[in-house]
């Protein structure tokens, strides 16, 4: 699967940025763009996993463009006196020369596959070998796939190029016919329903799920409620926000998977990320041992500056508690204390996704956090190996996102709020103590918001979840000083509410005469 991934990024690069014809590698023109590679299902089969393949080593991106902006994590030195990463990033100290991400990250080598999938399966002369059912589920996860992309995009940029063909198989042309601009945002969220509308008609009936590590309609359902909350809450440039009609869409897209009895909240919390097929989840990348792992490890803690140096809060000096066996790698990302402050006592949430440690025996200095969702496991040969599947979309997601469907629709939120924290708390639940009540629609929000930042730390929802979500006169919570860790300063000023978009880096910019930077990052 390697082979399909690397040679289409060459050639994604070169549609976006204009390279000239005669750089162009024609080699997938010759073989996987031609009739040489389209002869059996056998081969579509494996160009979708390889997909999938190419998502999974996609899957930083959940963290850099979801999350890392969302203010939970600590700048400058960790608790272990290493550099932390992304100080930029984090902080929101974005320009027109610092732009954070380059290239689009990425995103359009990745489409590239999508596309030209898309035009060879969607062609049933070049694929006659498969049947109506089979063409129809390829396309629908293509369609899935293509749309979460470009939603990632689009709350990331606003407007961005429209590329859904693959020019470069249909003969060699001039470099020209590649500068593409961007389109409108409302061309870009049009695009974006529509594919995930598309996905959603080509999967049909079915309510199959053949591996939670890979595309299905539920994973579609949850896209698609997720997009058009976003449309509904969010105006982006010429696109408005959709109100209440996107809103009833995304509730029916979740009727599909709240009560059905293929998903479920798994009752130990911490079993979630160490459990491959969870029932609670819903679509995950899938890593394993000599397969692919991910870089759990940097939110972990290095033994040189660790081990026997800090301290439990129990008053003793911390081994390798979490047996990671010398496998931790540099500390790079470190969540703010405040942030595990916020949970309450009992909640079992906190320690299942935290270890915390000081510098003295009293725990009254230093204050630190390692990250243990990405903690993985030991493997055959006793090694500590970072496998812990990425999770995309789980049953947890589905509820609150419900309860903010309801409270923009003037229903009562509260009941899903609480199924959350019942699991949260367990046997030790009081409704007395722990149950939330309905208030105002902007407690409500900030309620299913701060429930959010307790359950999905490292899933990549903070920073869309804050910019999504609003204060009673209907603005973002990124300029709401209540929302974030700790509570005071907001994430970025309501004088800078442009920067709720990415800029575009210099050299993107260069390449593509018909490109503009995003509004607000050029004055």
């Amino acid at each position: 699967m390697k082979k399909f991934i690397y040679i289409f990024t060459f050639l994604g690069l070169a549609l976006l940025f204009g390279a000239c014809e005669d750089s162009l590698n024609i080699g997938p023109e010759d073989y996987y763009g031609s009739n040489n590679f389209w002869n059996n299902e056998a081969q579509v089969k494996g160009f979708m996993y390889g997909m999938h393949a190419t998502l999974r080593n996609s899957y930083a991106m959940l963290h850099d463009l979801g999350e890392a902006r969302g203010g939970t994590h600590k700048t400058g030195t960790s608790s272990q006196n290493t550099s932390l990463d992304q100080e930029r990033i984090k902080t929101n100290n974005l320009d027109a020369n610092n732009t954070g991400i380059s290239g689009w990250y990425g995103i359009y080598s990745r489409l590239l596959n999508v596309n030209l999938f898309i035009l060879k399966v969607e062609d049933e002369k070049a694929t006659p070998f498969l049947t109506a059912e089979a063409r129809s589920t390829y396309l629908a996860q293509a369609y899935g796939i293509r749309a979460l992309y470009y939603f990632f995009l689009y709350r990331t940029y606003g407007n961005v190029p429209l590329v859904t063909t693959v020019e470069v198989l249909n003969g060699k042309v001039s470099a020209d016919k590649f500068y593409i601009p961007r389109a409108t945002a409302k061309a870009t969220l049009e695009l974006i329903k529509s594919d995930i509308n598309k996905s959603e008609t080509l999967f049909g009936a079915s309510t199959a799920i053949p591996a939670r590590s890979e595309w299905s309609v539920y994973a579609t359902k949850m896209l698609k409620a997720e997009i058009y909350l976003w449309a509904a809450k969010v105006p982006v440039l010429d696109q408005p926000k959709g109100g209440n009609a996107d809103l009833q869409v995304a509730k029916t897209a979740l009727q599909s998977v709240i009560g059905n009895s293929n998903f479920a909240l798994q009752s130990d919390f911490a079993k979630v990320f160490s459990t491959k097929n969870d029932k609670e989840v819903i679509f995950a990348l899938r890593f394993a041992d000599t397969e692919a792992t991910n870089y759990g490890g940097m939110y972990l803690y290095q033994d040189a500056v660790f081990l026997n140096q800090k301290y439990g809060r129990n008053g003793k000096l911390m081994g390798d508690t979490l047996v990671l066996k010398g496998r931790g790698g540099v500390f790079r990302h470190e969540y703010k204390f405040e942030l595990f402050q916020s949970y309450a006592p009992g909640d079992i949430r906190r320690d299942a996704t935290f270890m915390d440690y000081y510098n003295d025996a009293a725990a009254s200095t230093g204050p630190g956090l390692v990250m243990k969702k990405g903690l993985g496991s030991i493997n055959s040969t006793n090694d500590r190996i970072f496998d812990a599947d990425i999770i995309l979309y789980r049953y947890a997601d589905a509820i609150l996102m419900m309860a903010e469907i309801e409270n923009g629709l003037t229903g009562s939120c509260a009941s899903y709020v609480n199924e959350i924290r019942k699991r949260a708390f367990g046997a030790a639940y009081d409704a007395a103590i722990h149950a939330y009540a309905d208030g105002s629609f902007a407690d409500n929000e900030l309620a299913i918001l701060k429930e959010r930042d307790k359950e999905f730390v490292w899933e990549g929802k903070r920073w869309f979840d804050v910019v999504r979500m609003r204060d009673a006169a209907g603005n973002s919570l990124a300029f709401s000083p209540v929302a974030g860790y700790p509570a005071g300063t907001p994430l970025i000023p309501a004088s800078e509410a442009y920067k709720l978009l990415w800029p575009v880096d210099v050299n993107t910019l260069n390449q593509n005469p018909e490109l503009k930077q995003t509004a607000g990052y050029n004055q």
